[in-house]
């Protein structure tokens, strides 16, 4: 259940929202995310193509773990590098052209966290950031179908299938999930190549196939972490 309701400051004037990462809200192993993101992401993980488990339509992600719940960015420290706008808007939704809060998330409260507006009634610097956030993802998702879109028509994704063994014994496979077919872009005839490039489309695709490089660094991160006797879903508070 969500309690939606629009920010403002006399209603929202004492509340404050729990905006650090947390096992709670980050334990997770896979989070869409747009086109924007993909120079921020590239230097730390593998950027891949899955289908929305409601609507079957491709999304874009960042794989931040191997197992359900499992966050290898996540450290008792905090977050290590570039954290998702997806993951940084918290309880936050847009209602139109209106900021919304869900006033139910456990994050949402008025006795811990960063506020919302200052005493004299003026945005904080963290809700400012919130805002620019919503307004980067907005433009961002649409930009993000429209490259999915033209990905897709070009047919230039494949499924890739990741099969992983660390050293504690056990073995991970990695299915549906999908990346670019380098076979058919390097197929494709050059007028295609020019617009790709025009559109900003093609550093996009070179982006996601250097982006795999990660998956087995963030193995061997794992596999750190299982020799030092940490848990792939720290429950840390």
């Amino acid at each position: 259940m969500t309690n939606i309701a629009i920010v403002n400051h006399q209603a929202h004037r004492d509340l404050q929202v729990k905006a650090k990462a947390s096992p709670a809200f980050d334990a997770r192993h896979f989070v869409t995310v747009i086109v924007a993101e993909f120079p921020l992401l590239a230097v730390q993980c593998p950027i891949l193509l899955s289908k929305d488990a409601e609507t079957g339509a491709f999304v874009c992600g960042a794989v931040l773990g191997f197992d359900q719940g499992e966050n290898l960015f996540l450290t008792p420290e905090g977050w290590q590098g570039y954290r998702p706008l997806n993951l940084q808007r918290g309880p936050f939704y847009t209602v139109g052209d209106d900021l919304a809060i869900d006033l139910d998330d456990a994050r949402v409260g008025r006795d811990a966290g960063e506020p919302l507006f200052a005493a004299n009634g003026e945005m904080t610097p963290y809700l400012k950031s919130i805002i620019a956030a919503m307004q980067e993802l907005r433009p961002g998702l649409e930009r993000t179908k429209r490259f999915i879109d033209t990905l897709m028509t070009l047919k230039l994704v494949e499924p890739v299938d990741i099969s992983l063994r660390f050293d504690d014994g056990t073995q991970r496979e990695l299915t549906d999930l999908y990346t670019i077919d380098r076979e058919a872009l390097r197929a494709l005839p050059d007028a295609a190549v020019l617009d790709l490039f025009r559109r900003g489309y093609m550093q996009l695709i070179y982006l996601m196939i250097a982006s795999l490089k990660h998956i087995p660094l963030m193995a061997e991160r794992r596999n750190r972490r299982l020799t030092a006797g940490l848990s792939s879903a720290p429950a840390w508070g």
